[in-house]
């Protein structure tokens, strides 16, 4: 649809739109893309994003290293990824021209601080000549726009020094969005109020670079159209935009409350997961405790020290740190205590890629460790999710008095959604029960899922020993005896298994048999979602299921795998999932594997599709 204003330009109505934020690290373009966020989701849009961190630390200015983006899809109906390819490029500078161009669509928009491509600047991103002056660019709709000259223009009578003045030039460049895409200024000039609210020459900048790139834009020639996106039918409720470190922290105190019990972090600070021990630390009013451990050991022992004196007991890290997390993770598996690892995947190995995505730890959740010793392993699907999937994994850590992995990823951690803010009563209790009786107690009796009694500190009559030796089934002495190794090896693995007994069964989107089950787990969901209904308006049949829970899975998996002829499996990784599932279920899986530090595409996965079922590319 498409109207006319009364200055006449057009306005177009679009279903959905995706707008890539790209500059130099200090150039704030993480800023203007939550803010732009913010708005959109103000506005009732749903959205998904992907901030795009460079994975140098103060990387030169000006070169391709140096990149930050903010990515962003938001529409007038479910929006499930941050889009595969932006329809809209904003580039602070030709390093970020140059990073974003091969992802942005044939015919986008391409709007670029003209004052940036320098001959300076243009030869860091290798460029050999000006990509805004010579055809580099033809296939593409490019509005150069003077963005830092005109910053310093607006803002000459603030007090500001200049080099602040420069640094409001990412304002400009989001009031001009604000104007393409016909969305208000308030929720932002509200931010910038209160986010100085001291600093009142800091306050005028902001407003004045903001109300400057809006004004450009309904003033300019240059633009002939703006765009609107109608707001989204999503379920009636109270909505909070939330990236997925933020919902996990939060799903932690809700099962802190939803149990009873205080909630204990103990972390060793690592990125993407480090955001987690930030959000948690800003709640002590609900009884939080926080504490920034020396490094990773220390972190998972003093968690397992909590758990041990009654609270519920987390930890949160990263690849490498879950490696270091090894020996104290196997140390809570012999004790038999609750405790939750969180695992923020990123890419490895070693230090890897510590800003991008990856789900390269599965194998390591699954069996990284010495010995037989199996723990649970969930995982979150997307940002939202994680708020839920903390509740459960405490939950199953609770209730079978085991540790529990959960496994989330850079993109679903940083990434950011519309989350329907439940209420309290929609959320079931957690039930707890700690031994207080001294009669007839034995440290590892069992109950009908095998879980020994937790018996905290400071009871009379329950003291008992702790500590990584064997321990004999029900007294929990130290024992060196075959037999009673090899019966509590089999006692630990079969309490996991009994999970299996309060899980829910595996659901199938589609048919529940045929010729292709597209089966993921974890954050390739949204991915897999928009790819299979690619496929199917395409006129291909095809079924489509995501995994939560890896150890164990679900009863009904076996089930399900057996009723399709064939099984895709995109992972984000080289294929750990399908190696598990050929293991245990002899099922010759189809894989789809990247590894690229950022999330699978759809539309690769609809082609890989088209490619097994034999229809059109």
């Amino acid at each position: 649809m498409v109207k006319k204003e009364k200055n006449g330009k057009e306005i177009k109505e679009l279903n959905d739109v995706t707008v890539m934020f790209a500059g130099d690290s200090g150039d704030g373009m993480q800023l203007t893309g939550t803010q732009f966020s913010d708005t959109t989701a103000f506005l009732g849009n749903d959205l998904s994003t992907l901030p795009d961190y460079p994975a140098e630390i103060r990387a030169p200015l000006g070169t391709l290293y140096g990149v930050s983006g903010f990515q962003l899809h938001f529409g007038s109906s479910n929006v499930f990824t941050p889009g595969d390819n932006p329809d809209v490029l904003v580039a602070m500078n030709p390093a970020a021209l140059k990073v974003n161009l091969k992802n942005l669509k044939p015919r986008g928009i391409i709007i670029c601080n003209s004052d940036a491509f320098d001959s300076k600047n243009l030869k860091l991103a290798k460029y050999d000549s000006n990509p805004l002056e010579d055809d580099t660019l033809s296939e593409y709709n490019v509005f150069p726009v003077p963005i830092t000259s005109l910053t310093i223009e607006a803002l000459k009578d603030c007090g500001l020094k200049p080099k602040d003045v420069t640094r409001s030039k990412n304002f400009f460049a989001l009031g001009l969005m604000y104007w393409l895409f016909n969305e208000p200024l308030e929720p932002t000039l509200e931010w910038i109020r209160k986010k100085f609210q001291n600093k009142a020459e800091v306050i005028c900048g902001n407003e004045k670079a903001l109300k400057s790139g809006y004004y450009y834009g309904e003033n300019t020639q240059l633009f002939a159209s703006r765009y609107i996106i109608a707001k989204a039918t999503l379920p009636k409720g109270t909505y909070k935009s939330i990236s997925g470190n933020e919902a996990t922290a939060l799903g932690f105190i809700a099962a802190s409350e939803l149990s009873g019990l205080p909630l204990f972090l103990g972390s060793y600070p690592i990125t993407p997961a480090t955001d987690i021990l930030h959000h948690l630390s800003k709640h002590k009013n609900f009884g939080v405790k926080t504490f920034q451990a020396e490094d990773e050991i220390a972190g998972i022992s003093s968690a397992i020290g909590a758990s041990f004196g009654g609270n519920l007991a987390i930890t949160s890290t990263s690849g490498p740190g879950l490696a270091l997390k090894t020996e104290a993770t196997g140390l809570a598996l012999m004790l038999e205590l609750p405790l939750v690892i969180i695992n923020v995947q990123r890419g490895g190995p070693s230090t890897g890629l510590p800003t991008k995505t990856e789900q390269s730890d599965l194998l390591q959740a699954m069996y990284g460790r010495s010995g037989e010793s199996p723990v649970a392993v969930v995982a979150a699907t997307s940002p939202s999710d994680c708020f839920y999937m903390a509740i459960e994994a405490s939950r199953l850590a609770l209730k079978y008095m085991v540790p529990v992995i959960l496994l989330t990823d850079g993109y679903i951690a940083n990434g950011a959604e519309p989350w329907k803010i439940p209420h309290a009563n929609e959320l079931e209790k957690i039930d707890v029960t700690q031994r207080t009786n001294p009669e007839n107690f034995h440290p590892y009796d069992r109950d009908e899922n095998l879980v020994r009694p937790w018996a905290v500190p400071g009871n009379y009559g329950l003291e008992h020993r702790i500590g990584g030796l064997e321990k004999e089934n029900i007294t929990g002495a130290v024992s060196h005896d075959p037999e009673n190794h090899d019966l509590m090896i089999r006692i630990r693995a079969e309490k996991i298994q009994n999970m299996q007994k309060i899980i829910p069964d595996l659901e199938i989107d589609g048919d529940s048999n045929g010729e292709l089950l597209v089966l993921g787990w974890g954050g390739t969901m949204g991915s897999i979602i928009e790819a299979v209904n690619e496929a199917r308006h395409r006129g291909l049949k095809v079924s489509r299921s995501q995994l939560k829970y890896i150890n164990p899975f679900p009863k009904n998996l076996g089930e399900v795998l057996s009723k399709f002829n064939k099984v895709l499996v995109p992972e984000n990784n080289m294929g750990q999932l399908a190696k598990i599932l050929r293991d245990q279920f002899l099922v010759d899986v189809i894989q789809f594997n990247k590894m690229k530090g950022l999330p699978l595409k759809s539309f690769e996965i609809t082609e890989k599709i088209a490619e097994i079922l034999g229809g059109k590319k």
